[in-house]
């Protein structure tokens, strides 16, 4: 009896069960470790967020590229319009500069023309009225005209003496009328008051008439 006591109560060559854990105060199973349980808020398949920034990628640099590009050609068009701006000041200076210096050259080249008739004038103007008779002084200035009026013919003065013409309000100014004694005589010239000219095509000055004008 004792012998079959003793083998009861050796233990047999099986494995034992491990141990249950122990029940908490209601009974249930004690809770599984914190290393066993699933990081909250992670999903299965769902790699982790990496700690390292994000590589910007192969698109960053060029758009760096095409934005320094576009930089320096608009300074480069910057530059160009200072540029022009600067040649066509400079321009505009030059232009007004030529045009006065134009202008003053021909002007001297005029009275250039006329010098030998004043000097004739002058000649004139002082010759002792006792020793020279009046039809001297006389023929002496009217050459100085006609050599005056030749010098500035050649520079483009133009002379306008329309007497018996036909009056043309373009290069005439009517001063008065005075009758018509035809019917083919209205609207001529009749007297001259004063002469106009014109220069290179331009008028200078009208010439004041009398028109004769047909009443019937």
């Amino acid at each position: 009896m004792r012998n079959r006591h003793r083998r009861h109560a050796e233990p047999s060559g099986k494995p034992q069960n491990p141990p249950a854990p122990e029940a908490q105060g209601d009974g249930e199973p004690a809770a599984a470790g914190m290393d066993d349980l699933p990081q909250a808020g992670a999903s299965e398949g769902t790699p982790r967020r990496s700690e390292e920034p994000d590589n910007p990628g192969p698109g960053a640099p060029r758009a760096q590229a095409t934005a320094d590009d576009a930089a320096q050609q608009l300074e480069e068009q910057r530059d160009r319009y200072l540029r022009l701006a600067a040649e066509y000041d400079n321009f505009r200076k030059r232009t007004a500069k030529e045009r006065v210096e134009s202008g003053s050259r021909a002007q001297a080249e005029i009275v250039s023309r006329i010098l030998e008739s004043l000097d004739d004038l002058a000649r004139f103007a002082h010759v002792d009225p006792a020793v020279t008779d009046a039809q001297t002084l006389h023929k002496g200035i009217e050459m100085v005209e006609q050599k005056m009026m030749k010098a500035l013919g050649l520079a483009g003065l133009e002379l306008i003496n329309p007497l018996d013409q036909t009056f043309d309000p373009t290069l005439h100014e009517a001063v008065t009328t005075e009758a018509a004694l035809s019917p083919e005589d209205d609207h001529t010239v009749a007297r001259v008051f004063q002469p106009g000219y014109r220069f290179n095509g331009q008028l200078l000055r009208p010439a004041r008439v009398v028109v004769k004008q047909w009443t019937g």
